[in-house]
């Protein structure tokens, strides 16, 4: 079987359809996964999709080819990739959720879940080469059925979280697959739901479903000033990221709901180890501290930290992308939702919510920077980048993932992205002379190893 190379990424499968991804891949990838699933002894396989247009035709697909392996596949409908996690959690142990998260329209894929850990790496290259080879084993014994989850998701939410009074909220879904399912289950906490762009529509007509860009944040401030409502809190496309805004408009960052999401839980978990990405802000580790945990920074990547997490028995863990990770009281998945509503909970119990997050620390920062590279190039520049980084104390080094250098007032990245062929820079300072400083000892460190490098805002 012919399929393109660039489908294939670290974290999942997808492309644009119908050029790189179709019905053939979809049914082709349930005929491997279905194989791969039996031979560990994984007899069902629950099936999602999210809103976009193509999700109908492909989940179809990739049904046909889990029944052709012979499982028992479990479709739970147009759900946000929790809510198919969820499943994955209680009616079985695998599960794919066809979704293209925040890519563009025309775009989407597939994320994975086997035996309970999430399929990265390795796992996906073994599925391709299945794929391509068509050596995968076809049996009798497969079927369908159709459960739907909301129920249980939501009670289990609801009989979990619980709110110390009533708060006024807006909810912008960006006519992303939460919107089905989001406002109705923070209704059920006990919040007034000021709804945006609640109606799911593959076409994104409103703006982006992808919350850590601010220009799609635009409407939920401008509702925030004319509502009289205490928070705004924004869904990507799948439903598995959120974006927090305040009163007054300001964004709440993944890195710094952490801290607030740390305090609460190690409240609860005392000496617990609080896992989150290179990316994250110098201020988080203290407050982690602090609060009597053990602060332990990672690699990017959802399925890293997830598999991580899982290894060292973590409560908690968190990336800059706005991947939040309850184990304590929750399964250990990302979800915007449940995310949402645990930070409701803490929020709820003072009378001023938006104080509370813009009391919490923060620092001077440049948005995400991306530097285009041909394929390959940034695993090769991050090397060489290792080789050359050497700063006086007391600047410390970390290659955890890339190179990321932290001062006393500050921190420069320059990571490889292991879904798109660039690198990924990001600076911090607690002043602006310090990000002016931080920033410009890291870009001469990447001008020496990469002279031709070109900067550009991240796109996402």
């Amino acid at each position: 079987m012919q399929l393109a190379a660039s489908i294939f990424k670290a974290y999942d499968i997808r492309g644009i359809t119908p050029s790189t991804l179709n019905e053939g891949v979809a049914e082709a990838l349930g005929k491997a996964f279905g194989t791969i699933a039996l031979a560990e002894g994984e007899t069902a396989v629950a099936v999602g999709r999210d809103g976009r247009l193509s999700g109908p035709s492909l989940s179809a697909a990739l049904v046909r080819g889990l029944v052709a392996a012979g499982v028992e596949v479990i479709d739970v409908g147009m759900v946000t990739t929790p809510m198919l996690y969820f499943a994955a959690n209680t009616l079985c142990t695998s599960g794919i959720q066809v979704t293209g998260s925040h890519n563009p329209r025309d775009y989407n894929g597939f994320k994975m879940v086997m035996g309970g850990r999430a399929i990265y790496g390795d796992d996906i290259q073994a599925l391709r080469q299945m794929m391509e080879a068509e050596n995968w084993v076809l049996q009798s014994g497969g079927k369908l059925r159709q459960v739907a989850v909301l129920d249980a998701y939501r009670e289990r939410i609801v009989s979990d979280v619980k709110l110390a009074r009533p708060l006024k909220i807006v909810v912008d879904s960006g006519n992303g697959i939460a919107g089905a399912s989001a406002p109705a289950i923070l209704r059920a906490l006990g919040c007034e739901v000021i709804e945006l762009f609640s109606e799911v529509d593959g076409n994104f007509p409103n703006h982006h479903p992808d919350p850590s860009k601010p220009e799609n944040l635009r409407d939920l401030i401008a509702t925030l000033k004319t509502s009289g409502a205490e928070l705004g809190l924004a869904f990507d496309g799948d439903g598995d990221r959120l974006g927090i805004v305040t009163r007054d408009g300001n964004n709440i960052y993944p890195d710094r709901q952490m801290m607030l999401f740390a305090q609460d839980v190690l409240s609860r978990v005392p000496g617990g180890t609080i896992l989150f990405d290179v990316k994250c802000s110098q201020r988080l580790a203290p407050v982690i501290e602090a609060a009597g945990g053990k602060a332990l920074m990672y690699k990017t990547g959802h399925s890293l930290i997830k598999a991580k997490m899982k290894e060292i028995g973590s409560p908690l863990g968190g990336e800059m992308s706005g991947h939040i990770f309850f184990k304590e009281r929750w399964f250990g998945f990302d979800d915007g939702t449940y995310a949402g509503s645990r930070l409701l909970e803490i929020l709820s119990k003072h009378p001023d919510a938006s104080a509370v997050l813009n009391q919490l620390p923060s620092s001077f920062s440049t948005p995400e920077l991306n530097v285009a590279c041909s394929e390959g190039e940034p695993h090769t520049v991050v090397q060489a980048l290792i080789k050359a980084a050497s700063f006086p104390a007391p600047a410390k080094l970390s290659t955890i993932d890339g190179v990321r250098v932290d001062w006393p007032d500050g921190f420069g990245l320059i990571r490889a992205s292991n879904t798109t062929p660039v690198l990924v820079l990001r600076f911090e300072g607690h002043t602006p002379q310090a990000l002016h400083r931080i920033e410009a000892d890291m870009l001469a460190l990447l001008r020496s190893v990469k002279p031709d490098a070109a900067f550009a805002e991240a796109a996402h």
